[in-house]
Parts: C-alpha cells; structure tokens; sequence
C-alpha cells in the first residue's frame, strides 16, 4: 500500500480588531481551509451604554462565543510579541484594532501582518476613511488589503475592492456594506498571501491624503458653506459626534438634512420656512432642508413634530462655526481620541 502524500500543517493566524466592521472580514479567514485562529487581539472591555456596565466589544464578544483564544492588553509590549513568535504564528490579520503596533511585533509572524482598510489607498489614510469619502462627495470607495508597515497605512497593496456610494447614504449604512466587502476580499485574497503568491504594489505617494479622529468640535455647522457640503457632511457624521447648530442658547442637532440648489438672497444661516416639510436654511450656495431635530435630551425627531415644542421663525438667521477640515493632503497634528 503506497504512503499517504504529506500534508501541509495548518497556517497559523493571529486577528486584531475592535470594532464591528472588523466581523466579515474575521468571519471569512476562520472559515479558510486549513487555518488555525491562535488568537484574538482586542481592546479591554470598557463600560458602555447608559449603565456604563463593563461589556466586551463586538470582537472580543463573537471571539469568546466561537471559542477562540482571546487577549486584551491595555498596550502591545515587546512580550506580545513573544508570543507571537513563540506560537509560530504564520500571518496576522488586522482591522479597526486601535493600536500602533511595533517592529517587533510586526516582525513576529512569518508573513507579517496585513490590514484591511475602509477606503481605496493612498486616498485618505487613517483614522477616519468611510467620514472622510462621504464628507468629500465622493460617489464610490472601497477597501484596501495592505501589508501593515510603520508608517500610517503606507504599506504596500495586496489587493482594493470598490463599491458605489449609493445616494444619501450615511456613514452606519456604509460602514456595514464596507465591511461586507471587507469579508468577500478577505475570502479571496488572503489565500494567495498565505500561499506566497501574492506580491504587493507600493502606494502612490504622491497620490496621499489623510484623514484624522474626529472630536466634539466637528459637530458645528457652518452655514456660509454650499448646502451640498453640509449635507454630506451631515451624513458622514451621523451619530457621534453628529451635527449642530445653536438656537435660543440651546444647541440643536440634526438627524437628516437635504440640499436643494437655487440662488437666495438672504444672508447664510437665515431661516426661509419652517414648518412641517422642512426648516430651510440658506447657505453660502443653495438651501440645507432640516428635516430631523434633537433638543438636549430629547429624542430625534422629525421636524413637524419638533417645531410643535421649539419654534424656529422665518428671518431669524443661525449662527455659523468654521468647519475643520476632514481630510488633507498632508497628515494631520496627532491629537489625543476624543
């Protein structure tokens, strides 16, 4: 009886990541044949919700429930790394971790680590790509596969998948599609890198441009803009940290806004109706349609219902606040998370 042919030992990987768009894309490397999952990197369970009870994050919670090895240190040291190493782990996978991570860490695995990022690189590198794209207008993007290097999200490409961005689409909405697209490039292209036969291309330098974390400050609006800019602004910032405008000392955010185009002669910022179609505000081009409001510690709701207990008067005219720039051709300063 001939001998059994040799069979090649599973590949060992290691995934990090914290955030819930991260899931298809991990979901789709466990289920690749002959893989072996080491462990999960992690950010330690923090308090959330209105409770503020100690809860893991999307990650770390379908890690624990599929029974993978999970680990959470505060900070990668030079004992992580170790680890790695000593596990002969194979490749690491990363996406929206949250941590910087060393040479030594980087140099730990035998094919290094691989990142999956929500834009098609060398446009907007870092913290805030899916923002950055719907802030911009920008009417397609995509996910980059690149090899994980120092410098930020530099790294050489394996391989970009693309996708439209449908019309008034926020940022939830796109981060879930996004993160689709990051599964199906993930069952696709991270065979060819475990088998040797993927070679990366380096970035564009010259192409770069950077986004940054965003913080409270970006949730201001500013009315002498084109009413088209604020409206995909409103979009990319749904949620946290939102948009708003003050009112009556009180400052109000939006849930949902429209553009509508037309010239207008009254000064930006000045309200033109306000009634249960919408609280049109004249901008710099064009006129922004409120059609969802929030008081402080009220409840989102749609502009009818809103008026009924905060009037806004035609003529009277908002204030402005400059808006930071959200992506730029150059890395923004480094700044603490919000």
């Amino acid at each position: 009886m001939a001998p059994a042919a040799p069979t090649n030992p599973p590949r060992r990987l290691v995934l990090l990541g914290s955030d819930e768009i991260a899931l298809p894309a991990f979901r789709a490397v466990a289920a690749l044949p002959d893989v072996v999952i080491v462990a999960v990197y992690s950010q330690p369970d923090r308090p959330a919700g209105r409770g503020q009870e100690i809860q893991p994050n999307p990650v770390t919670a379908w890690a624990r429930a599929a029974g993978h090895v999970v680990r959470q240190p505060e900070r990668l040291g030079p004992e992580h790394a170790a680890e790695l190493a000593a596990a002969g782990v194979d490749l690491g996978v990363v996406m929206a971790y949250g941590q910087i991570l060393k040479d030594d860490f980087l140099a730990a695995p035998l094919r290094g680590l691989v990142n999956f990022h929500g834009s098609p690189l060398p446009a907007l590198r870092g913290a805030t790509p899916i923002e950055g794209a719907l802030a911009a207008g920008w009417t397609t993007t995509g996910v980059s596969l690149q090899q994980v290097v120092r410098r930020l999200d530099a790294g050489p490409l394996h391989a970009t998948a693309t996708l439209a961005i449908l019309p008034d689409e926020g940022r939830a909405a796109l981060r879930t599609r996004l993160g689709e697209l990051a599964g199906r490039l993930a069952a696709t292209a991270l065979p060819e890198i475990l088998a040797g036969r993927s070679l990366p291309r380096p970035q564009d330098e010259a192409a770069a441009t950077f986004t940054r974390r965003l913080t409270r400050a970006d949730a201001a609006l500013d009315f002498g803009v084109a009413a088209e800019t604020l409206a995909a602004r409103i979009r990319a910032l749904e949620g946290w940290p939102g948009s708003t405008f003050e009112h009556a000392g009180v400052v109000l955010k939006v849930g949902a806004a429209a553009a509508q185009a037309g010239v207008v002669d009254a000064a930006p910022g000045s309200i033109l109706s306000a009634d249960r179609g919408g609280v049109r505000v004249a901008c710099g081009d064009g006129v922004l349609v409120l059609s969802r409001l929030q008081r402080p510690g009220g409840r989102m709701l749609p502009v009818g219902e809103f008026l009924s207990g905060h009037p806004l008067t035609l003529g009277e005219v908002l204030t402005s606040v400059a808006m930071p720039p959200l992506v730029g051709a150059v890395p923004f300063p480094r700044s603490p998370k919000a």
